[in-house]
């Protein structure tokens, strides 16, 4: 029997900004959508740390999240992740300390170690190059120490934020994260959406290696993957060529926005064959498909929770995407 039914569904939003559209369209749509899936059953909703990239509008992490949590009710809401090397300690814990006593046991912490930009970015933002190369788990040790209880001897503290004890889970595309959260006894997230190669790798360092804690007793392994599901697999083929122009702009070094579905790509096959690789854990069709699809990607990875991200022009297609998910999996 299945166990896609008994397995968790989120959602990861990368805050698209359309062409011809505005943030300001984009934070109505992560609220749509966010309030939908909150309505059918969706356990978490995530936003991503990124700078300096036109089509993503989630730079403001923690500030997004908060305006989400403020207009839903049961939903967790979180990142996925923030960049914990961009920025101090003490202040990622103010900030989601101060989520968490606003929306009491609805936050989560993702955390990862990329830049979430270029190196121009990383300067502007004061990020030194090496960052998160070797004091990640120093910089997290920290982090940690301001959400936890109080030590008598700590001269500074979070306020908010010291004793909320906001849930952290550590993010990757490859084994370092997973082997640190093992060690530490952490929920892991690996992003499938983005970067597949390394998800059977990093699934079996994780579990291989947990070591339990007081967080949790045996691992916890989530996977982030793209997801376009629509009424029949010609319509879903035609709606992914949205995330396929966004990818292959991505390559080409132009702007991200998305951009409306088209018939054909105009692409090389070198560039078709590194989207590919970018989208190899992508699930494209309509609900026959996606259901034996989502069944199969689960009892390959064993996931305890599928966190889906789909990247449409029209907001519409993607509130129905999720729709069809949850009918196929339910």
């Amino acid at each position: 029997m299945s166990q896609l039914a008994n397995t968790a569904l989120s959602v990861l939003d990368l805050a698209p900004i359309r062409q011809g559209g505005s943030a300001e369209e984009t934070f109505r749509n992560s609220v749509s959508l966010a309030q939908r899936t909150e309505q059918l059953g969706y356990t978490r909703y995530w936003l991503a740390e990124h700078h300096n990239i036109a089509g993503i509008a989630s730079a403001a992490t923690a500030v997004l999240i908060g305006h989400v949590a403020g207009q839903t009710s049961t939903i967790r809401v979180g990142s996925g992740g923030i960049m914990l090397p961009n920025h101090p300690p003490l202040v990622i814990a103010e900030q989601f300390g101060t989520l968490e006593t606003l929306y009491p046991g609805r936050i989560d912490l993702g955390l990862g170690r990329a830049p979430g930009s270029d190196g121009a970015t990383m300067q502007a933002m004061r990020r030194n190059a090496q960052a998160g190369v070797d004091d990640f788990p120093q910089l997290l040790n920290e982090l940690r120490s301001y959400l936890a209880d109080a030590d008598p001897q700590q001269r500074v503290k979070a306020v908010p934020g010291q004793g909320t004890h906001v849930p952290i889970w550590l993010l990757g595309s490859s084994g370092y994260s997973a082997q640190l959260a093992a060690k530490l006894g952490l929920p892991f997230a690996f992003a499938a959406q983005f970067a597949p190669g390394y998800l059977f790798e990093a699934l079996r360092l994780y579990r291989d290696n947990f070591r339990p804690s007081e967080h949790l007793d045996k691992p916890h392994a989530m996977v982030g993957l793209p997801v376009i599901a629509a009424e029949s697999d010609a319509m879903a083929h035609y709606l992914a060529t949205t995330s396929q122009q966004k990818f292959l702009s991505l390559i080409r070094g132009k702007p991200t926005q998305s951009l409306p579905p088209v018939e054909q790509l105009d692409w090389t096959p070198m560039e078709r064959s590194q989207v590919s690789q970018f989208l190899g854990a992508a699930i494209i069709g309509g609900p026959d498909t996606v259901k034996a699809e989502l069944e199969a990607f689960q009892a390959q990875t064993g996931a305890d929770e599928l966190m889906i991200n789909s990247d449409f022009y029209d907001h519409a297609d993607r509130l129905r995407s999720y729709e069809i998910v949850t009918d196929v999996a339910r």
